[in-house]
This record gives C-alpha cells, sequence and structure tokens, in this order.
C-alpha cells in the first residue's frame, strides 16, 4: 500500500499533469486567436489583476505607455543577452521595429490571454504544491525531490520568459525555447508520477524489454520533441507572412512558409511509419504487459488525430480550432510515448509488495 504522503503526491502530481496539458492548451488557442498581446504587460494586464472589459477603462496614453514598458524591458534583455555571448540576437531584439507598433484594445484578446495567464498561475501552485509534498519524500526517492525543485525553477524562468514573450511582441525564437521549456517542464512532472507510482505497483513494469525496443522507443521520443520544435517554427513563419504579405488571404500563408513546413510534413510521415512498426513489434511480442499496450495504444491514436488536425490546418486555411487542437496532441502524444519509455526503461520489481 503507498503511504499517505505517497497517495497525497500522486494526486497532486496527476493534477499538475492535467493542469500542464490545459496551459499548452490555453497557449494554442492564443496563438490561433492572435491574442499573444492581449495583455501588452506582465505579470498584470492593463495594469489589473482583472482587466478592463471595454477601453473606457483604460488611460488615454496606453498605447505609449506599454510601448515606451516594452522597449525598456527589450533594452535590459538586451543587454543580458549581449552579456551572455549572443550579440546577434541582442541586435535583433533592439532592431525589431514590430516591437514599436502599439497594441489596440481587443476584449476578447485580453480575456483570452488572461485565462491563459490564469491557468498558467494555477499551474506554478501546483507545481510548487508538488515540490512541498516532495520534501516528505526525500528518505524514499530524493531523485523526485531534486527534479520537482528543478521544475519548480523552471516554472519561475518559463514565468520571466513569458514575459520576455510579450516584451519581445512574440519574437519567434523566443516562443519556441518557451515551447521546449513546457515540454522540459511536462516530462520531469511525468518521471515523478512515474517514479512514485512504481515504488509498489509491479504489474506496470514486468515486462522483459530488449535493448533494440529500448533505443528505438528513445529515438521516437526525440523526433516528437524535433517534430514539436519544427512545428512550432511553422507557426513563427505563417506569423511572418501574415505580417509581411498582408495582401495574401489567409489560405496563401503556407504556400509562402518555404522549406520548413515542408520538413514538417516530412517528418510527420515518419514518424506514422516509425510508431506503425513500433506498434506492431510491440503486438507481436507476448511478454509486454497489458498496460504498456495500453499506452501504445494511445500513441497510435493520438498520432492518428495529429494528423487529421494536421491535415484540416493544410487544406482548410489553417482553420483556428485545429491549430490548438493540433498542438495539444502532439504534447498528449510526446506524454503517452515519454511515459511507455519510462515503463520498458524500468526494471521490474524482485518482490511484489501489493
Amino acid at each position: 500500500m503507498y503511504s499517505k504522503i505517497e497517495k497525497s503526491f500522486l494526486r497532486v502530481n496527476l493534477i499538475t499533469i492535467i493542469s500542464l496539458f490545459l496551459l499548452i492548451l490555453a497557449g494554442g488557442v492564443v496563438r490561433s486567436s492572435g491574442s499573444g498581446m492581449g495583455c501588452p504587460d506582465w505579470p498584470k494586464c492593463f495594469d489589473h489583476y482583472i482587466p478592463p472589459t471595454d477601453v473606457s477603462g483604460l488611460p488615454k496614453d496606453y498605447k505609449e505607455k506599454y510601448v515606451a514598458q516594452r522597449l525598456a524591458k527589450n533594452e535590459r534583455f538586451a543587454k543580458l543577452l549581449d552579456k551572455s555571448g549572443y550579440v546577434d540576437l541582442a541586435s535583433k531584439v533592439r532592431n525589431d521595429k514590430s516591437i514599436n507598433i502599439p497594441e489596440e484594445f481587443n476584449a476578447v484578446k485580453t480575456y483570452t490571454e488572461y485565462i491563459n495567464r490564469l491557468i498558467g498561475a494555477a499551474t506554478g501552485l501546483l507545481l510548487l504544491l508538488t515540490f512541498v509534498l516532495s520534501i516528505r519524500l526525500i528518505k524514499v526517492r530524493k531523485i523526485v525531490f531534486w527534479l520537482s525543485g528543478i521544475n519548480l525553477l523552471l516554472v519561475l524562468f518559463q514565468a520571466w520568459l513569458g514575459s520576455i514573450v510579450v516584451s519581445t511582441n512574440l519574437m519567434a525564437w523566443i516562443i519556441t525555447v518557451h515551447m521546449l521549456v513546457a515540454i522540459l517542464i511536462l516530462a520531469i512532472s511525468i518521471y515523478t508520477y512515474f517514479n512514485i507510482k512504481t515504488l509498489i505497483n509491479n504489474d506496470i513494469i514486468n515486462n522483459k524489454v530488449g535493448l533494440g525496443m529500448k533505443i528505438f522507443a528513445f529515438v521516437l521520443v526525440l523526433l516528437s520533441i524535433v517534430q514539436i520544435t519544427i512545428g512550432t517554427q511553422v507557426r513563427e513563419e505563417v506569423d511572418a507572412v501574415q505580417s509581411q504579405f498582408m495582401e495574401l488571404t489567409r489560405g496563401e500563408w503556407l504556400d509562402e512558409v518555404g522549406r520548413i513546413f515542408t520538413q514538417h510534413k516530412e517528418l510527420a510521415l515518419l514518424l506514422l511509419i516509425a510508431n506503425g512498426l513500433f506498434f506492431f513489434l510491440l503486438m507481436r511480442r507476448d511478454h509486454y504487459n497489458v498496460k504498456t499496450i495500453l499506452y501504445g495504444k494511445y500513441v497510435i491514436v493520438l498520432l492518428g488525430l495529429q494528423i487529421i488536425t494536421g491535415l484540416a490546418l493544410s487544406n482548410f486555411s489553417l482553420t483556428p480550432w485545429a491549430q490548438a487542437a493540433h498542438i495539444l496532441l502532439a504534447t498528449l502524444m510526446f506524454g503517452a510515448q515519454f511515459y511507455l519509455l519510462l515503463i520498458l526503461f524500468r526494471k521490474p520489481l524482485l518482490i511484489n509488495q501489493n
């Protein structure tokens, strides 16, 4: 039986993982609806903890005020990049003309971004609670304590990075880093849950797994991370096309994206074939348990849905609902793959303590 503290940790950790997926979905909605600058300041929104619903609730000079704040913050960020040796990136931050363009108030976009921030704040508190609970597990699993602490630091870094995303007016490469940090936080949360879950629950991990299957599973996880990164860059290129070629219709944006979109489609095909082969190998052996097969099925179903939303994006003018679903399904598939990877790499317990 799990102890009381182990049960509490597992419960809070699972809620945290669900919250992280909700946060990724909310971020996808923000991006697909163009609400990224719905709140031009951070951590408040238009200097309010609860933003106004009408422009009359804002000062007359709000546009100039928030542009000036962004420029000041970006200069501090550029100096940090200079000191870190990233002179070219610092120059891009300083010379990005889009930062000087003020944002028009839009109540729908403001509250879309505001809800995203509320989910982010709730997720941060859950990660804090996870760390507090892990302190009492330090004698049982030191690795869980240390990783929970690292996750807490990462979410603080992520919050700061989110403020830079806003101040730089959604600068492309920063959004990619923001997404990768989110994936890392998610992976650590999944690992800490799995680590405590398998202290007793031996039926999850009683597999006889060959080295080849372990390597195969590891490569698939890496490919999924690469695909998420490329997908984020495709979205960044779409934003660039949209701002540079105002005369183009929504259905023509992808035609101007270039090679990165072709790479995204090619890698999607590779992932489909590779995951299909992996699942075939998983099913034809009789020494994988039910839970292992189940997570293999999850990966295949999520991959199929992912490809459907990708086709919807490509053939139906980047329809907004498909954008949010596409990124959520990508991270859900990564989560299922990563959990399956942990199952395959974990050695069975010598004694079943149930």
